[in-house]
């Protein structure tokens, strides 16, 4: 599906932070000879920027072969970064695609406490009925009363059915009752929320995976995805996150939020280099079609300014 241009416009727009912390690296080169040091200081403000060494070195390593002993300019510059993270990211951009047979799709979504978790599972609701999916929640985070109520209030919004139970739940109980619901009326899509406590990963991974195997009861193939939801602003630390919850979850993809709010952008780029984990969508802002499917090129030259 192609993105209207205003998409496109407010992607340049939520990741300017980020392009504007990389390009204040990059502009002390503009209009240099390129030479050993100037190569240096760019690999040090791709690092800075959290695009990851790996990235920063083949962006140098680019730069030298064609440019070495040569006048280059921001926009040149600007320009190799930009291939160079498109051709990191091109592997791992794929959106979520409904292939189950027979339906409900059943995406499990994890993610720590206030990575935006509940909103973008919302999100991915109104991305699917935009595609003329039905789909169906469940508010599979039971811990949390405010997690239920906030889903509730999403559903509403996005005109999708919510299933919930009481707090304090269990949480593989409305798993099982969701997909049953789901299966019953037709349903294309079942998007399973989940709780979000770090503190004991024991009682975490156990939750989960007690969610798993009644899922695949039900289905063999369920859960289809187990998406984890990343919160950009946290920088690095999504690095770590990533780790933990593809050990206790068997994480499938990713999904990144809040990008509009921090200079920490890169970070999906040096996640994409260290996990090799798909990269199904991107967010940037607060309103419902603020997320769409993540397209490597056009995240590169966004955040390269390109």
């Amino acid at each position: 599906m192609t993105e209207p241009a205003g998409w496109l416009s407010k992607l340049r727009s939520g990741l300017a932070r980020s392009s504007a912390k990389l390009g204040a690296g990059l502009g002390v080169l503009a209009t240099t000879r390129l030479d050993d040091a100037a190569l240096e200081r760019i690999e040090e403000a791709l690092i800075g920027a959290d695009l990851g060494v790996g990235v920063a070195t083949r962006v140098a390593d680019r730069l030298r072969a064609d440019k070495f002993d040569k006048a280059i300019d921001d926009a040149g510059i600007r320009a190799a970064v930009a291939a160079e993270i498109e051709a990191a990211l091109a592997p791992v951009a794929k959106p979520l695609a409904v292939t189950a047979f027979p339906r409900p799709q059943v995406i499990l979504v994890v993610g720590v406490n206030g990575s935006g978790k509940t909103t973008t599972i919302a999100k991915l609701a109104h991305r699917f009925a935009e595609q003329d999916y039905t789909v169906m929640l469940a508010a599979g985070d039971t811990f949390r009363a405010a997690a239920t109520e906030q889903l509730k209030i999403w559903g509403e919004r996005a005109g999708v059915p919510v299933i919930a139970g009481p707090e304090g739940g269990d949480a593989a109980g409305l798993a099982f009752n969701a997909f049953e619901a789901a299966r019953k009326a037709g349903t294309d899509v079942l998007i399973i929320d989940t709780a979000g406590r770090l503190q004991n990963k024991a009682d975490l991974m156990d939750e989960l995976a007690k969610i798993r195997r009644v899922l695949n009861k039900q289905s063999v193939t369920a859960p289809h995805d187990t998406v984890l939801v990343l919160d950009a602003t946290t920088g690095q630390n999504a690095l770590n996150q990533i780790e933990v919850f593809r050990d206790i979850a068997g994480v499938t993809g990713l999904v990144m939020t809040k990008l509009d709010g921090t200079a920490r952008g890169g970070v999906l780029v040096a996640a994409a280099e260290t996990f090799g984990l798909p990269i199904h969508a991107i967010g940037v802002g607060e309103g419902m079609a603020d997320m769409r499917s993540f397209d490597a090129g056009d995240f590169a030259r966004a955040l390269a300014g390109a």
